[in-house]
């Protein structure tokens, strides 16, 4: 269909039930009196197609159910996919039915097949873009005889003409982000513009740094947040400030961390007693610095999370709140949010204040050495700068043993989630990749954020003020029976899963194949069962913890969610009338959530990407080597192959014995001549024979 006839049916569309004359299409159109004949000869057509009905005078679309709005949010060389509008559904789009159209696209679609066993999605084409983008992308510098052109990384797998390049000097292999400058048809059609270049794609590093430009993921703050930020650039809190507050400064508060780590947003004081604990986790008061409505406020909100890869951190706050004032560092005054809570010898939470406060931590402790005090391997050194504090630890591990156990008990499933470890040298060269190892002191502090989350979700529900909880909604019925039917393929027992599981049924699965090999497999496939915890302004519940109380309080330095909280919380405090309350914060919550959730899930794709980028760079110095892993997953396209330091690669189909090869329970890869089946689990050995370090890929051969 050409564009003038694209034209016709996108204006048909916008016109609804209600259709248009020909003089009123034609004036839409900006058609004259001469072009009415190629307007005419066009409808005929779309009539004779049974695109469109015509009566008398008047233009309707035909079977325009079919038709619907939507945005394009994935393409790759050969398909892509889209969400309508009105309702979550997502269509497979064919590489050549998609009109040019690129990731952020309004569409005019229409539906051409259901879904079926073979397309998980329902199937359309794109008839019109209506209303274009302006998302940056990503690719490589190509030679195209004596010019230079564009690889996009997942456009198209054609180079694209290079209209401008602005200031960037450009060389063979570069990674670059570009816009689309003019559009064509087809994605090899476009000419683009260079927006930016990072060096040379073999380098992870500038991958990273052309997906956060083209996510528009900012490293850099804009000038009035960083003048805010310079205005509140002070050693201490203000001293009239500090008189209102709760004095906690004589207690023994101290925060613990990992040992790089610049943004304290998280300290702790706890005593026993004769009826048990009282636990304070005091919370960094960002609240009190980053107002409603400032530039600060509004950054903040914009990025929704500090993101975190390899060596770099891109934060939520510039680093003068973040590494400074907000930064509950030792020996310095600060001002906190406090939670105190009365906790029985059974881990019950009794009780729990919440306070505006000031204090000062005694020590800036590491989880590394405070697993050492805990083990009895610390050395003097060590033990003399935990002395002001020492005695608390036995106390913290005793409560967090009883919480731990009180979660099980709960039937909460223990999902072990191994993450990785990038080690990069001074050049910002990935070095080494390995799992990140999480020790007593690391479940500890969990233990007690769980606590406080909990209570600040407590207090919400029982006040009924407005909130942005942290929820996790229970597994579909389809998903349930799906995990039942995967674990049966791998030949472990089901334990009783069914459409109307519970958190505990699921808990008993890994609790029973805790001493199996393919432990580390079930975890995996009982987390994908579970729907992704998001935000909300509505009290859903968390499934994964079973609580029905649960929100983000511990983490306002780093989350959006939890600044949010604090401010209404304050409030609350300072005893803002009830109606007021909601009144102010009802519609603010809302968009928190919503902000929250999007931000977050964009984060993690980052995160996972520039991850990919860093492992492939590690593996290009071990190509040719051989190495244990599992399989982790399968796909028509071959088997996913997991090592010991996490480094994950594919073994291509292409590599495996001939055959008809087919995916079974998702699990299960057969269809080989040789009768070879290859299973998720599976210990296999394998070789390393290729590096794509600008696509984060990584390639494997079986030995």
């Amino acid at each position: 269909m050409n564009s003038f006839k694209i034209s016709v049916l996108a204006e048909l569309y916008g016109a609804g039930a209600k259709g248009l004359t020909v003089k009123a299409l034609a004036s839409r159109l900006g058609i004259t009196k001469k072009g009415m004949k190629k307007l005419d000869t066009a409808l005929k057509e779309m009539k004779r197609h049974g695109d469109i009905t015509i009566k008398k005078d008047m233009l309707w679309l035909r079977n325009s159910g079919a038709y619907f709005e939507a945005t394009i949010t994935r393409v790759t060389p050969r398909s892509g996919f889209m969400t309508a509008n009105d309702v979550p559904v997502e269509y497979f789009v064919r590489g050549r039915d998609m009109m040019g159209a690129i990731p952020g696209d309004i569409v005019l679609a229409k539906k051409i097949a259901d879904a079926d066993e073979y397309n998980r999605s329902p199937v359309a084409v794109v008839m019109a873009v209506l209303q274009e983008s302006d998302m940056l992308l990503t690719g490589v510098i190509v030679p195209a005889g004596n010019k230079l052109m564009v690889l996009p990384d997942k456009l198209c797998d054609e180079p694209l003409v290079i209209s401008k390049t602005g200031k960037n000097l450009l060389h063979v292999g570069d990674k670059v982000v570009f816009a689309i400058k003019k559009r064509g048809d087809r994605h090899f059609d476009h000419t683009v513009t260079i927006v930016g270049g990072f060096g040379s794609c073999e380098n992870a590093k500038a991958g990273a740094q052309a997906y956060m430009l083209a996510n528009g993921l900012h490293t850099e703050f804009p000038e009035p947040v960083l003048l805010e930020a310079n205005r509140i650039d002070i050693d201490e809190p203000d001293e009239d400030e500090v008189n209102r507050r709760l004095d906690l400064r004589g207690e023994p508060i101290f925060t613990i961390d990992g040992a790089d780590t610049k943004d304290i947003d998280d300290a702790i004081s706890i005593v026993k007693t004769d009826k048990g604990y009282k636990l304070g986790v005091h919370i960094a008061d960002v609240s009190h610095y980053v107002r409603k409505g400032t530039a600060l406020d509004e950054e903040a909100y914009t990025r929704g999370t500090s993101i975190y890869y390899a060596d770099q951190v891109v934060p939520m706050l510039p680093k003068q709140l973040s590494n400074g004032i907000c930064s509950l560092n030792p020996q310095v005054d600060r001002l906190a949010f406090s939670c105190m809570m009365e906790v029985s010898l059974q881990g019950k939470l009794m009780s729990y204040k919440f306070a505006k406060s000031v204090i000062r931590s005694r020590v800036k402790g590491v989880y590394a050495e405070v697993n050492k005090i805990l083990d009895g391997s610390a050395d003097d050194e060590i033990k003399a700068k935990y002395a002001a504090v020492i005695d608390k630890l036995p106390i913290m591990q005793e409560l967090a043993a009883i919480l731990e156990k009180n979660r099980d008990n709960r039937g909460a499933p223990e999902i072990d989630t191994v993450e990785s470890k990038i080690i990069t040298n001074a050049e910002g060269i990935c070095i080494d990749v390995k799992p990140r190892e999480r020790g007593v002191s690391e479940k500890i502090i969990e233990e007690f954020m769980l606590m406080a989350n909990n209570a600040a979700a407590s207090l919400a529900m029982k006040e009924k003020i407005p909130f942005v909880y942290r929820v996790h909604e229970a597994p579909t019925s389809e998903k349930l029976l799906q995990l039942g039917d995967t674990l049966t393929a791998l030949g472990i027992n089901p334990e009783g899963i069914s459409e109307k599981s519970t958190a505990a049924d699921l808990s008993r699965v890994l609790t029973n194949s805790v001493d199996s090999e393919k432990y580390a497999v079930i975890n995996r496939i009982v987390l994908r069962t579970m729907m992704k915890a998001k935000y909300s302004e509505e009290p859903l519940g968390h499934y994964g913890l079973v609580m029905p109380e649960y929100a983000h309080f511990t983490s306002p330095i780093r989350r959006y969610s939890d600044l949010a909280i604090h401010r209404i919380l304050t409030d609350y405090v300072y005893s803002l009338d009830h109606e007021k309350l909601c009144r102010k914060y009802m519609s603010f919550a809302q968009s928190a959530a919503l902000q929250a959730s999007n931000t977050e899930l964009a984060a993690v794709r980052c995160e996972r990407e520039c991850e990919n980028f860093y492992m492939a760079e590690y593996m290009q110095e071990h190509i040719g080597e051989e190495y244990d892993g599992m399989i982790s997953g399968v796909s028509a396209g071959g088997i996913y192959v997991e090592l010991p330091n996490t480094v994950e690669g594919m073994v291509s189909v292409t590599t495996l014995p001939d055959g008809d090869y087919e995916v079974e329970h998702g699990v299960i890869l057969t269809g080989a001549c040789d009768g070879s089946i290859y299973t998720v689990g599976d210990k296999v050995r394998v070789k390393c024979t290729s590096v794509n370090v600008n696509g984060g890929f990584i390639d494997f051969e079986l030995i």
